[in-house]
C-alpha cells in the first residue's frame, strides 16, 4: 500500500491576494484546509519525505509547536493514517489543543512558552526509527517552500495588477515564510522592502502565538531592512476590528501584522504596495477574546 493525499490536500496553497485598503494587500491563508499558512510547508515537506521513503506506513509523525503547524500535520496525519504526537507548551490556547485532538492526534503538553523543552522532547522521541519529523524550526526546506510557492504567488499576482512590490511585511515564527518570500524577492531582483513583525513584550511574555517562539531559528533579524515591534494588546484590538471590518475572524498574529503593514505605510508613504499575510483563522484563539477590546 502506498501513502497518499486525502483530495483536500490537493487545494493548499494559491491563496487570494485581497485587497485591505488601496495600499495594503494580503495573503488569506485561512483559506487553506486547516485554515493557515502552515499547511503550506508541512504538505511540502511531508510529500517530499513519502518519497524519498522517510515516511512510510509505519512512521509516527511527531513535532514541536506552538498549535498550527502542529494542527496541519495532525490533519495530514489523519489524511495518510499514520498516528501524530504533538507536543507544545501548555500556555497555548485551549482551541488549538482540541484541533489536533479531533484530528485524532496525541497532545503532549511542556511548560509555560518551553519551545526548547518541545523540540527537546522531539529530538529524543526522533531517536526511535519509527519517528519522523517535519523539523519545523531547523528544515531549510520550509524556507524552499515558501520561496517556490507564496513568494512566487505574491510576486506573479503583484505582476498580474501591474502593481509594484514595495514591501513585505510579516511576523517570524520558524522564519520559513519572510525568509523564504525574501529568497523569491531577490531572485526576481525587486527592490522590495523586507519587513519582519515581532512583538514588543520580551520572549515568553507575550500572547502573540505562532512568533518569536523563542528563538530566531531560520530567521536572520539582520538580513530584514526592519522589524516592527506589536504590542500583544494592539495586535488583539486589530484583529478584532478586522473582523468587524471585513468578516473575516483572523488570528493574534495577523492582527500584528496588520499593525506593522499600516505602520509601514504611514510612515514610508510607498508609491507601490505592501504585502502581508493574514496567517490564520481566529477561532482557534476564542478563550481569548474577552481581551480584545
Amino acid at each position: 500500500m502506498s501513502l497518499s493525499f486525502s483530495a483536500p490536500w490537493n487545494s493548499v496553497g494559491k491563496t487570494p491576494l485581497i485587497k485591505i485598503t488601496p495600499r495594503l494587500y494580503a495573503k488569506l491563508e485561512t483559506v487553506n484546509p486547516t485554515g493557515s499558512i502552515k499547511d503550506r510547508p508541512i504538505q511540502y515537506i511531508v510529500e517530499r519525505a513519502i518519497h524519498s521513503g522517510e515516511i512510510d506506513e509505519k512512521s509516527i509523525l511527531v513535532e514541536a509547536t506552538s498549535g498550527n503547524t502542529g494542527i496541519s500535520l495532525s490533519a495530514l496525519g489523519a489524511s495518510l493514517g499514520l498516528p501524530v504526537k504533538i507536543i507544545m507548551p501548555q500556555n497555548m490556547s485551549e482551541e488549538r489543543q482540541e484541533i489536533m485532538k479531533s484530528f485524532g492526534a496525541e497532545v503532549i503538553l511542556v511548560g509555560d512558552s518551553d519551545f526548547d523543552g518541545a523540540i527537546e522532547l522531539r529530538n529524543n522521541l526522533c531517536n526511535d526509527d519509527r519517528f519522523w519529523s517535519p523539523q519545523q524550526f531547523e528544515n531549510v526546506l520550509n524556507i524552499q517552500c515558501h520561496k517556490e510557492h507564496i513568494g512566487t504567488e505574491i510576486i506573479n499576482d503583484l505582476a498580474d495588477m501591474n502593481a509594484t512590490f514595495s514591501a513585505f511585511v510579516a511576523g517570524s515564527g520558524t522564519g520559513g515564510t519572510i525568509m523564504g518570500v525574501r529568497s523569491a524577492i531577490i531572485e526576481k531582483g525587486l527592490g522590495t522592502h523586507v519587513c519582519m513583525v515581532q512583538p514588543y513584550e520580551k520572549d515568553g511574555t507575550h500572547g502573540i502565538q505562532g512568533i518569536a517562539d523563542g528563538s530566531n531559528f531560520l530567521a536572520n533579524p539582520h538580513l530584514v531592512d526592519r522589524v516592527f515591534r506589536i504590542k500583544t494588546r494592539d495586535a488583539k484590538i486589530r484583529a478584532k476590528l478586522f473582523a468587524q471590518q471585513q468578516g473575516v475572524l483572523v488570528g493574534i498574529s495577523s492582527g500584528a501584522n496588520l499593525c506593522a503593514a499600516e505602520t509601514y505605510i504611514q510612515t514610508f508613504n510607498p508609491a507601490g504596495i505592501v504585502v502581508t499575510i493574514l496567517c490564520d483563522r481566529g477561532e482557534r484563539y476564542l478563550s481569548d477574546i474577552s481581551n480584545w477590546k
